[in-house]
């Protein structure tokens, strides 16, 4: 599917995966609309072909009028790339006590119900543009995480919320495929991302030391390029790929 004169939801798009995504479509041709939270605009780099618009994964009513300022263009909504989460970290028992269940509730629903949220919104704007080739009219995109498979002590929430993304990928693009929808997602290994930002170099040498090859951290721009390789890739349909430089994650 061609990027170039189409309109695309990038979520999380101020920064890391989101940030890199949203500027690697822009680059091509598409109207980027960027979704992310206020805090999160006010420090991204402003791009030309990029669109910042304040809107909440998990708010019906923001997520769908954000919709509707990208489908209202001059140019089809085509491409919605889910790159918005959390990720922090607890154990189910622990010296402080046990797992706090409003923390795991929080990361279940920005991670896989503000993507399930997005997804459906998006999916029935593009529903509405006419066909393509093929009878195509768009692909969704989500963000899972290596987590999903063998997450790690203290990552029960991310892992379960990330699990559920990885899951909803072939029963999503099955629904959608009568509507020219594609559903994929990546599942990303360890990325250097802002959330990496404040631990040490020697954290992150250990980090990346784990991985078998290529022995670093992987970049947001190589996640960028392959979600730019799927949407530009027509048969790629229903699968998680998983982005780690065949890392497998320890207990810890």
């Amino acid at each position: 599917m061609q990027i170039k004169d189409t309109a695309a939801i990038v979520t999380g798009g101020a920064s890391g995966l989101g940030g890199a995504t949203a500027k690697a479509l822009a680059e091509r041709g598409a109207h980027v609309f960027a979704l992310d939270l206020a805090a999160g605009i006010e420090k991204a780099e402003k791009v030309e072909g990029i669109t910042y618009v304040e809107a909440d994964v998990t708010d019906g009513d923001q997520v769908a009028a954000a919709v509707e300022q990208a489908a209202g263009g001059s140019v089809p909504l085509r491409v919605v790339v889910n790159c918005a989460g959390i990720g922090p970290s607890a154990r189910i028992l622990s010296k402080k006590g046990r797992h706090d269940l409003n923390l795991f509730r929080k990361v279940v629903e920005v991670n896989l119900i503000g993507t399930f949220n997005v997804t459906t919104l998006a999916a029935e704007a593009i529903a509405k543009t006419d066909p393509i080739e093929d009878g195509a009219r768009g692909v969704v995109i989500n963000t899972a995480s290596v987590a999903a498979f063998d997450g790690q002590i203290g990552q029960v929430a991310y892992s379960a919320s990330k699990g559920g993304v990885a899951g909803m990928t072939l029963p999503a693009a099955r629904d959608l495929a009568s509507h020219g929808i594609r559903v994929m997602t990546i599942a990303p290994g360890i990325i250097d991302t802002p959330m990496l930002a404040t631990v040490s170099d020697e954290f992150r040498a250990g980090l990346a030391a784990g991985v078998p090859f290529p022995k670093r951290l992987g970049r947001p721009d190589e996640y960028a390029q392959l979600a730019v390789d799927i949407v530009e890739h027509d048969y790629l349909n229903g699968e998680v790929i998983r982005m780690d430089g065949s890392l497998r994650m320890a207990p810890r």
